[in-house]
């Protein structure tokens, strides 16, 4: 017999919140069971594994409708798919990855500027900042 988790239970053992849960139950990332009569939901134990599965896919930066894809994809066992998916996701972080890394440079630049002895005219980030 599988056991059943209260929503607050279920929670807990995934890491996150209730309002997560439910948040996700709405996304229609996780089904809402039914409620008896004079009680409360009950949660499969394994659904705290789906949850987990989330929360890791969130931080490695895919989106909750990517992750409703992924999901979709692990239950048709489609492997292929799915790293192209990854390979995507990859791709675009190392573009984000390469703009951070022009912004970190230009910004230290602008910085050094403020550094060095200009004479009197005015502040190089402003002066930059306001440059077309």
């Amino acid at each position: 017999m599988t056991s059943e988790l209260s929503i607050g239970r279920l929670a807990a053992e995934a890491g996150v919140n209730v309002e997560t849960i439910r948040y996700y139950q709405r996304r229609g990332l996780l089904e809402e069971p039914q409620k008896p009569l004079n009680g409360q939901r009950r949660y499969p134990a394994e659904l705290t594994k789906r949850v987990r599965f989330i929360k890791r896919a969130q931080m490695l930066g895919f989106t909750l409708e990517e992750i409703a894809g992924l999901l979709q994809l692990e239950e048709a066992n489609a492997c292929a798919e799915t790293r192209e998916l990854a390979g995507r996701k990859l791709q675009i972080i190392e573009s984000k990855l390469a703009d951070l890394t022009a912004m970190r440079k230009a910004l230290a630049k602008l910085v050094r500027q403020c550094d060095s002895p200009g004479g009197n005219l005015g502040c190089p980030i402003i002066h930059a900042l306001a440059t077309d």
